[in-house]
């Protein structure tokens, strides 16, 4: 099993492993490798594979630990994939207006009766990410020209495609469907005071006084289902005297990802026996 990470060193004579795992974003994690019996509520998994870290830096930010929820081989829901049969959900919920905590489920109570599910597509030279296939984008109840699925293609090089992640909060669209969505949210919402740009966001409005604020819907489309995004999971706060950004942003590279702020509210629901992945709105009551 040590041998399986990328980065590990196996020592016989101590019968210790080493791990070292480095992130997107610079952080990285060294330590212990080694298995372990986890307890749930109501359930014990044994012989789990994980690291103990004895030198974590980077963007952590406190955090008590990391859960590996991917598709690779030493992930949470690979490991105990007998056990929960590949089933497992998540909500997470606003944390800066919720009382309620995120929740998660694993096994087949994990799937919601009200999500629309879509196929999951697999990156042959990529295992990690769950990838989707997102047709295109509505604002205000129309398509927006020119966001072809062409866009969000995964190619034979396993370059593109539009990714589900957790881990990453803005939502980010390869450019050119970026420009698209904001300058079609732009012309609809041209009825709100803008405001300065502010951090990675280019699309900003004085909200300030204002105690209700009609705004365009916006819809993702994903083969099969779609996201019907509540106003808050797009239009968000970014400081105390009422500035509200657009919360896309746009990439230079192919990859599409949907990030956490986008799922908000939603039950997204990982069926990997199934192969599909499904979004029930309202999902955390």
């Amino acid at each position: 099993m040590c041998r399986t990470l990328e980065s590990s060193g196996c020592s016989t004579k101590t019968q210790t492993c080493l791990y070292q795992v480095s992130y997107g974003d610079g952080s990285f994690t060294v330590g212990e490798f080694s298995t372990e019996t986890l307890t749930f509520r109501g359930s014990r998994v044994g012989q789990v594979a994980l690291g103990c870290g004895h030198d974590n830096e980077g963007l952590f930010v406190g955090a008590g630990g990391l859960m590996g929820l991917g598709r690779g081989r030493l992930s949470f829901p690979t490991q105990t994939s007998r056990r929960f049969n590949g089933k497992f959900s998540y909500c997470l919920v606003d944390r800066s207006t919720s009382s309620k905590p995120s929740s998660m489920v694993f096994g087949d109570a994990a799937v919601s009766r009200t999500a629309r599910f879509t196929p999951l597509i697999k990156n042959p030279m990529l295992d990690t990410f769950y990838y989707a296939e997102l047709l295109g984008i509505s604002v205000g109840g129309l398509r927006v020209p020119g966001i072809a699925p062409s866009l969000f293609k995964l190619d034979e090089a396993g370059n593109g495609g539009v990714i589900i992640d957790s881990g990453t909060s803005v939502t980010r669209l390869t450019r050119p469907a970026y420009i698209r969505l904001r300058d079609a949210f732009r012309v609809r919402a041209s009825g709100l005071k803008r405001a300065a740009d502010f951090s990675l966001f280019d699309t900003c409005f004085d909200l300030s006084g204002m105690k209700e604020v009609k705004v365009p819907t916006v819809v993702l489309h994903f083969r099969g289902a779609d996201m019907s995004l509540p106003a808050s999971n797009y239009l968000i706060p970014v400081d105390s005297s009422g500035t509200f950004c657009f919360a896309f942003a746009g990439t230079m590279n192919k990859l599409t990802i949907i990030g956490n702020i986008q799922q908000q509210g939603f039950r997204v629901v990982y069926d990997l026996a199934g192969s599909r992945v499904g979004f029930a709105p309202r999902g955390c009551a």
